[in-house]
């Protein structure tokens, strides 16, 4: 194994079991942008499916580390693919307008962020605002992804992760760790997830 992924190996498993021994009620905000070890789990290295380009977690619920978004083993592969979709816009900056008239943007404006991560889910095939999220998928939570959106706004929730360009920290598309804000929002979800 080269070094360069030994030391990335080494990094998560460390982060996994600082997760772990985190006190009891700890939040993600406490603990360094790292989001709680889902209940169960005793045992770092038996949590990691996979770091590599698509990290992966056990389990149904995902997590974010450092930013980055680990999918759930347990979730379908269009979701999985809705999270590392998601991955690869979560540095860029909010630019108002972005991912609508490009899917490789410069920046990401609300709904462009959550356009691009359900195209590279196979959810979506053209870019819709915020208004076009309010009627797409359908009406209600979805057992893995929810999307939020109202006249102005638009964010989602991916395996029990918040993926919104508003929140605590920098402004564009990022996962978020503070919970999802519901109200006044039209919730819907894709068919079948």
């Amino acid at each position: 194994m080269e070094l360069s992924v030994r030391l990335r190996t080494l990094a998560f498993a460390l982060a996994l079991a600082a997760i772990t021994a985190a006190p009891a009620g700890a939040s993600a905000a406490t603990l360094d942008g790292v989001s709680p070890v889902p209940s169960g789990v005793s045992k770092a290295r038996s949590w990691i499916v996979s770091s590599g380009n698509h990290p992966v977690v056990r389990g149904s619920r995902g997590v974010v580390i450092r930013g980055r978004a680990y999918a759930p083993s347990r979730a379908p592969y269009q979701v999985k693919l809705v999270i590392w979709s998601a991955n690869q816009i979560r540095h860029k900056p909010y630019k108002w307008g972005g991912g609508h008239g490009t899917w490789n943007d410069s920046g990401y404006d609300c709904s462009g962020s959550v356009s691009y991560a359900l195209h590279g889910g196979g959810l979506l095939s053209y870019p819709l605002d915020s208004r076009g999220f309010m009627h797409w998928g359908d009406p209600g939570h979805g057992r893995w992804i929810t999307v939020y959106a109202t006249n102005g706004h638009a964010y989602m929730n991916v395996a029990g992760l918040r993926f919104d360009t508003a929140g605590a920290g920098e402004s564009g598309p990022r996962w978020r760790l503070e919970p999802p804000w519901e109200h006044g929002f039209w919730v819907r979800h894709p068919p079948g997830l």
